[in-house]
């Protein structure tokens, strides 16, 4: 059997990248051979090198580093990189910390990151390159949308959907059934109790509709 681990690039070297490297260390399946960063000027993240911008990425890949995850924050930008690098010839592997518990009957989208303690739980569906943060609960039968991001210890009831690219705050619950749209943002703390449309950002307990100034 071989124990060769998989080369893979992390694009991205800000504070999200931190929690990536750890999760990719722990699956001790991949081989980071750096991170790329277009906008920083650190020199490295935990110790892996930053190797430049972006424009480095076709080189990497004609070098024989076939594998990336995207360690960006935000959504939307997230789902372009993916895109651009899916457009490149990269595979984008689901990396999923080996402390959170996966039902055998869920579905992990490509380019997603599942980290620490986080659960999902029987045939729930996430997309891909959605983020399940540390210690988020994702029951069963949700639907969580592409570049979607559940924050760290946010609790979704069965059958909840979230859209793509929308994003639930860190703390949040989410009752039965409910559906978040595309592009909306739930609130810190917020606790939702009916649907969210798309493009809206709710917060409170239960959750409204922040009017804009």
């Amino acid at each position: 059997m071989s124990n060769t681990k998989q080369l893979i690039v992390v694009v991205g070297a800000g504070d999200h990248a931190k929690v990536v490297l750890e999760a990719l260390w722990a699956t001790n399946t991949f081989e980071v051979v750096g991170l790329t960063d277009p906008s920083t000027s650190c020199l490295e993240v935990l110790g892996v090198p930053v190797l430049g911008g972006d424009i480095l990425l076709p080189g990497l890949f004609a070098q024989g580093v076939s594998s990336a995850v995207v360690a960006i924050g935000s959504n939307s930008q997230r789902q372009q990189i993916g895109l651009s690098l899916l457009a490149m010839g990269f595979t984008l592997p689901a990396v999923v910390h080996p402390s959170a518990l996966i039902s055998p009957s869920a579905t992990i989208g490509q380019g997603a990151v599942v980290m620490a303690r986080a659960v999902v739980g029987t045939l729930a569906r996430v997309g891909e390159l959605a983020i399940i943060n540390t210690g988020a609960l994702v029951e069963h039968d949700n639907n969580i949308g592409r570049s979607a991001h559940i924050a760290p210890g946010t609790a979704l009831a069965g059958g909840v959907g979230v859209g793509d690219r929308a994003m639930v705050g860190i703390g949040s619950a989410v009752l039965p059934d409910i559906s978040i749209g595309d592009d909306s943002i739930v609130g810190a703390g917020s606790v939702v109790i009916v649907d969210v449309p798309s493009g809206v950002t709710v917060a409170g307990a239960p959750a409204r509709k922040l009017l804009r100034r």
